[in-house]
């Protein structure tokens, strides 16, 4: 099987360019130094077509599966509830009037109580209210679970003083943010394709991961190919680039990656 991932979004949470911001990388001409906040597609072959996955549904989800031209949404798989990555949980509403029907949202319990808080209007008792997200929440755990036949493996990292979700699924890793790696976490890396890591920039972060970091853990895991993703404006994508290690690569907006999964 044959899985397409698209990169929605591949900045930090102010997104690049940054409001106010003078820098070179905000007023840059390269498109790939545009990054919109982080998230990832996985469209997924099926008998009966193409089918979607998003991981976290950040501030421009609208943007970024209008830009990606996405017409179907099948399952939302979330990392964490900061604001980055739930603020667009709206808008999955086109989706249900096109498709009918509950979409699936996977997330920890302490993730589905924020998300619940935040969004309380789509949880309370409506009486057949269909101008709000139709969503079937799914709990999830360290444990392995299963979105539309795929097996995803929740993948714990540290987040400051916070433990989130990464997830592996097949021969793919995505782990946004993050600034650190539990060595248990790290014995679910092996045998990857496709790994994503957070870099976020190259002056230290309490919560994120900055590049060289990054380098040297993807070295360390040893994908076949690392992508760099959850970049402020402090990353030229050019600059950066020329100097990163044979097979590490920062991800940007709208990259297509096809990678073979195994049976």
């Amino acid at each position: 099987m044959s899985l397409k991932l698209t990169v929605l979004g591949s900045g930090t949470s102010s997104g690049v360019p940054t409001i106010g911001c003078s820098c070179a990388v905000c007023h840059s001409d390269d498109p790939r130094d545009n990054r919109l906040r982080p998230s990832i597609l996985i469209t997924v072959p099926t008998a009966g077509g193409d089918r979607n996955i998003v991981i976290d549904t950040g501030p421009d989800f609208r943007t970024q599966v209008l830009r990606a031209k996405v017409t179907r949404l099948d399952a939302v798989v979330y990392t964490h509830a900061h604001a980055d990555h739930i603020l667009g949980l709206d808008d999955v509403r086109p989706f249900n009037y096109h498709q009918g029907g509950r979409i699936p949202l996977y997330m920890s319990e302490k993730t589905r109580a924020t998300i619940e808080r935040v969004f309380e209007y789509v949880f309370r008792k409506h009486d057949g209210n269909t101008h709000i997200p139709q969503v079937d929440v799914r709990t999830i755990n360290d444990g392995p679970f299963d979105v539309l036949g795929m097996r995803f493996q929740p993948v714990p990292l540290i987040h400051g003083n916070d433990m989130i979700y990464g997830f592996r699924f097949g021969n793919v890793a995505y782990l946004t943010d993050h600034n650190e790696i539990p060595e248990a976490s790290i014995a679910l890396l092996q045998g990857l394709d496709v790994l994503f890591l957070d870099a976020l920039r190259h002056r230290p972060h309490p919560t994120h991961t900055t590049v060289e970091v990054a380098t040297e853990r993807a070295q360390a895991i040893g994908a076949k190919r690392t992508y760099f993703t959850h970049m402020c404006h402090d990353v030229p994508h050019a600059a950066t680039q020329a100097a990163l290690p044979a097979g590490i690569f920062l991800a940007y907006d709208g990259l297509e990656i096809e990678v073979n999964q195994p049976e």
